[in-house]
């Protein structure tokens, strides 16, 4: 198992920053009923043999996404495909980076589209905004990788884990309520969960294009540049009485 030649900031050190129990009691009671709630048990025992093997797994809090953004606050879902894999990238939030951070390939192609985007006024965003992405979270968007942990330099590598039987439940408890919520779907991985979202309500709009990464932001059927995903979001959910997301 690979491991990073000093003690990067987001490396997981303590199996309590797994636990449920700091959650907001929302997000509790979702995880804390199977299948979640088995799955979970298995999951932390795997990452807990790593850690005793000494592997360095990021990001020291995997569940930030739901200490920053609960359930009833959340109406844009942004799905992940699973954390950044080098050090001191990953935050807990899915695309984000620490602010101390270079912004990645995928991350510069979102705010490249947000720049451009013709429904937003973007006068004020920066050139460069600030990568870590907790002022969305702040305001509703739920920043959700479908697996939440990852070995240092191993992308996918706790893919098998069975963090998706975790994040399913939490994605369909999204797509459960009545409140209206846009799901942003980008790439195959995220897209194949249209059908769960579909299941559990029709009242939400699912935006779907290719992933952000420069291997396929522009390419066909949908790229992601162009797309307009965001000044579509505000419009929808303006459209609904909810507030705009200041992206």
């Amino acid at each position: 198992m690979n491991q990073t030649n000093h003690s990067p900031s987001n490396r997981l050190t303590d199996l309590s920053a797994l636990a449920i129990d700091g959650l907001p009691d929302h997000w509790q009671a979702i995880l804390s009923k199977p299948p979640a709630s088995t799955q979970l048990a298995r999951t932390v025992a795997a990452i807990k043999a790593e850690l005793a093997a000494k592997a360095t797994i990021y990001p020291k809090d995997p569940w930030r996404a739901l200490r920053l953004t609960d359930l009833n606050d959340a109406k844009v879902v942004i799905l992940g495909q699973d954390p950044y894999h080098g050090p001191d990238q990953a935050q807990g939030l899915a695309f984000s980076v620490g602010s101390h951070c270079k912004a990645p390939p995928s991350l510069r192609n979102i705010f490249a589209e947000i720049s451009q985007d013709p429904l937003l006024q973007t006068d004020s965003l920066r050139p460069m905004p600030d990568p870590d992405l907790s002022r969305w979270a702040e305001q509703g968007v739920l920043l959700l990788n479908t697996s939440l942990t990852v070995r240092d330099g191993q992308a996918a590598s706790h893919a098998k884990l069975g963090w998706q039987v975790i994040t399913d439940a939490i994605i369909s408890a999204v797509a459960k309520r009545q409140t209206p919520t846009v799901f942003m779907l980008w790439g195959a991985h995220a897209q194949a969960k249209t059908e769960l979202i579909q299941t559990h309500g029709r009242q939400h709009l699912i935006l779907s294009a290719n992933h952000p990464s420069p291997l396929s932001a522009r390419r066909p059927p949908v790229p992601f540049l162009g797309c307009g995903h965001f000044g579509r979001a505000n419009e929808w959910l303006e459209g609904r009485g909810l507030r705009a997301v200041r992206w």
